[in-house]
């Protein structure tokens, strides 16, 4: 089999790691929420996350000026509001009214936990060294919550150009970690 090429800018379709999430700030007073598919775990205790987000959007501003935020996980039941409020700027709307989406009140930040999602994660800036040259923020996990009713909650990955996988089937195969 010959290989083929594949433009650079395709790369991110091959190596997106994690589900889709939602990000939730409050800013000026506001609640808002985005979509976003570019985040890395970095480290497991306390949980570092890295992710990225562009500067031309609203949550920028407001996560490089108030630090904190809520890393919320829909599930493929609410895909479609989640591609919606990742086609949606929040500078002129609230995007939680118009998507039908449940705010709830996080322990250790101002942004809400987002009641439809499998799990939130609130979290605080600990890092911003890269955010003016890569829009890239390193968040730490101060609280994290489950909806325990969510027995096999089914994620969705985005693939780029409107495509997604939805995971699914579960294997376990022989680890060394814990």
């Amino acid at each position: 089999m010959k290989n083929k090429n594949l433009p650079l800018s395709q790369v991110y379709r091959l190596l997106e790691p994690g589900p889709v999430v939602l990000v939730t700030t409050v800013y000026k007073g506001r609640q808002n929420v985005m979509t976003m598919s570019w985040h890395t775990m970095l480290d497991f205790e306390p949980p570092l996350i890295g992710c990225v987000i562009s500067n031309r959007d609203y949550t920028f501003n407001a996560l490089k000026t108030t630090k904190e935020c809520v890393i919320a996980i829909p599930t493929v039941e609410i895909a479609g509001k989640v591609v919606k409020v990742g086609n949606t700027s929040g500078r002129n709307i609230d995007k939680f009214k118009k998507f039908g989406l449940t705010t709830l009140p996080g322990a250790s930040v101002k942004a809400p936990l987002v009641g439809e999602c499998y799990a939130n994660i609130e979290c605080k800036v600990v890092d911003m060294t890269m955010a003016n040259k890569y829009n890239f923020f390193v968040l730490e996990g101060l609280k994290a919550w489950i909806n325990p009713t969510q027995k096999h909650p089914h994620t969705i990955h985005h693939m780029g150009k409107g495509v997604f996988v939805v995971d699914g089937k579960i294997i376990k195969l022989p680890s060394k970690m814990k």
